[in-house]
């Protein structure tokens, strides 16, 4: 059985998000915006990304420390070839549930063999379903329809209900919102709108683009009634609506105004192998360098531990204008 394992604020370990490459096709402003991530940015060679077999084998150490939920990221986790062989490796722990975050871009392509490989189930970034404003948020001018298709694709392999998230800043798209809100009700797919976040340094973060969540609860519950729900578990970052006529439930996740830290059970490994404790940080722990060095699991297993214990993380909770501008890892190195 999983041990238990607990931070310096009592937060147990039970979610950890694998990045599997810091590549991505996609150069969305909030997340890797252009002038930064341009054709002549240094992504991580291929020798330095973590082999599937050594992301399964410390995927095995964090099962045995707690962790019961792991979800694939990047980057985008689709361009990282052969990805349904990982899933493959994953799904043999017992009791993990296992999940994955894409732009939906080659999901129409990989769906089937994701599912059919083990993955439970997916969440995909969608931040309009008008084709103009979409193209500013991903900034390569892709189109909704193939996110959209993709979307279906993962819902008829069986990867349901499918989770669409969308990011919204309030002077590029906060007029998607009804759009979305209307597409998807109804579908059985889960919407959720995620406030902008001051990650990393470099996607110009201003607390003026913020839309809170409880201005999209009003907005929303004015043209549809709309009703708190239960968490499904302790620690769930989304809040959960339903449309009070049946038409299913509807998300927010208040990153910037409501604070979840009081309850954050995730850690996150950068695709090359390091440890974050916390989607703000600023250092990660090398566990490239002890399995290359052939440590045993039980020495990976304490080093985990370890920085668990110590954690005391809790960047949303202080967040200020001073320390928004401080140096953060990339949120396209560490996973979302």
């Amino acid at each position: 059985m999983p041990s238990s394992l607990v931070d310096t604020r009592a937060r147990p370990l039970r979610d950890l998000r694998i990045s599997v490459t810091d590549r991505c096709n996609f150069r969305c402003s909030y997340c890797m915006p252009k002038e930064v991530f341009g054709p002549g940015h240094p992504f991580l060679e291929r020798s330095r990304l973590l082999a599937f077999e050594e992301i399964a084998r410390l995927a095995r150490i964090f099962r045995s420390l707690g962790v019961e939920k792991i979800r694939l990221t990047g980057g985008e986790p689709t361009l990282r070839r052969d990805l349904d062989r990982l899933v493959v490796l994953l799904a043999q722990i017992p009791g993990l549930d296992l999940t994955l975050t894409t732009n939906g871009s080659l999901l129409e392509q990989f769906a089937r063999p994701l599912a059919d490989a083990g993955l439970h189930r997916v969440s995909v970034s969608l931040d309009s379903l008008d084709d103009a404003t979409f193209g500013k948020m991903n900034d390569v001018g892709f189109p909704v329809a193939r996110v959209l298709a993709g979307i279906g694709a993962a819902a008829a392999a069986g990867l349901k209900p499918v989770k669409v998230n969308g990011v919204i800043k309030r002077s590029v798209n906060l007029g998607s919102v009804l759009p979305l809100a209307r597409h998807f009700r109804g579908s059985g797919h889960i919407l959720r709108f995620i406030e902008f976040m001051d990650v990393g340094t470099t996607n110009g973060w201003r607390m003026d683009e913020v839309v809170p969540s409880r201005e999209l609860v009003a907005l929303i519950g004015a043209e549809w009634p709309i009703e708190p729900v239960e968490p499904n578990y302790p620690g769930e970052v989304a809040e959960r609506w339903r449309y009070k006529d049946g038409a299913g439930e509807i998300g927010f996740i208040s990153s910037v105004t409501q604070a979840f830290c009081r309850n954050c059970s995730r850690a996150r490994l950068s695709a090359e192998g390091r440890l974050f404790t916390c989607l703000f940080a600023v250092r990660g722990t090398d566990l490239r360098a002890l399995l290359r060095g052939d440590a045993s699991d039980d020495r990976i297993r304490e080093t985990i531990a370890a920085e668990w214990r110590a954690r005391d993380d809790r960047y949303s909770e202080i967040r200020k204008s001073e320390t928004a501008a401080l140096p953060k890892i990339e949120m396209s190195y560490i996973g979302g």
